[in-house]
């Protein structure tokens, strides 16, 4: 079970921009994300090969943790992203991650948005 502490470490470690960073210190090796209800993607390798690519396509992104709580195993964060593309065209959404840790790692996380707001 993380400590507040040690979830706070990861809040802090994605508002600083690190999302691969965050993926390769605070998640197992056999980590799985998931988006609504998109099949997961499995295995920490592909999560971070995933954020790369995602990432490769913005020219900033702006993370901030809203709110998150801690609740044994599972943590609930409540995250506000603005994401500027290459292009210039800006995003902005509100995502719920909802998190199952093992030890002081995410094992498994599900995130939850309206896709229309960051839909092209």
């Amino acid at each position: 079970m993380p400590s507040r502490e040690r979830v706070d470490e990861f809040i802090a470690v994605v508002e600083s921009g690190d999302h691969v960073g965050a993926i390769e210190r605070y998640y197992t090796e056999d980590a799985s994300m998931q988006e609504n209800a998109a099949p997961p993607r499995l295995g920490r390798d592909l999560l971070v090969a995933h954020e790369k690519a995602a990432l490769s396509r913005m020219s900033s992104v702006d993370s901030k943790c809203l709110s998150s709580v801690v609740e044994g195993d599972r943590v609930a964060i409540h995250w506000n992203f603005v994401l500027t593309e290459k292009s210039g065209k800006v995003r902005r959404f509100d995502e719920i991650a909802l998190q199952e840790w093992q030890g002081d790692r995410i094992f498994r996380e599900r995130f939850f948005y309206d896709p229309a707001t960051i839909g092209g």
